[in-house]
């Protein structure tokens, strides 16, 4: 449970955190400041330690500019096991991201942490985890990083009803009974 003065932590996970999950971090972060949900922070991580020390993509940078959002501040990071346990949102991109943390969540309180990011988008929300992935965008041209904020744009409004839920007390987390 989370209370209405305490903090709410959404992480994004992608695979080498310098497309997809920074892109998510700061529009929900730009989006949460927006709607004045105080309190929320969101931070992101990938999986690999590829690009771990390296700045977003430019591609990613150039499309989040041209709506006001600078990630000039972004460093990609690789994914920290504690953080199952520090934050109340894990916010999966892609179904390899959903799987991998999945096999890696420690307890069954963590795993109900875990989502797929356009689990809260509507016009897939009902479906299957698989069927809820983003790809990669670094495969390929802006058009895809046009593609991707509009999949991750179109889930923000479910991410922050969640959050808002949430510190409501009307979502519990799993809790673990070991």
């Amino acid at each position: 449970m989370t209370s209405m003065s305490s903090q709410y932590r959404i992480i994004t996970v992608c695979t080498g955190n310098i497309c997809r999950s920074p892109m998510a971090e700061l529009m929900l972060a730009e989006a949460a400041s927006a709607a004045q949900l105080t309190g929320v922070q969101v931070d992101s991580a990938g999986i690999t330690a590829y690009e771990v020390g390296r700045p977003i993509d430019p591609r990613a940078a150039r499309k989040l500019a041209a709506h006001h959002i600078g990630s000039e501040l972004h460093v990609a990071r690789e994914w920290r096991s504690d953080w199952f346990h520090s934050r109340e949102l894990i916010l999966a991109l892609d179904v390899d991201h959903y799987g991998w943390l999945r096999q890696a969540a420690p307890d069954p309180a963590s795993l109900a942490k875990i989502r797929m990011l356009r689990s809260f988008d509507p016009a897939v929300a009902g479906r299957d985890p698989l069927e809820q992935g983003i790809e990669d965008p670094w495969y390929g041209g802006h058009a895809d990083f046009d593609l991707t904020w509009d999949l991750i744009h179109a889930a923000v409004p479910g991410i922050l009803e969640h959050v808002r839920a949430a510190r409501q007390h009307t979502v519990h987390p799993v809790r673990s009974t070991s």
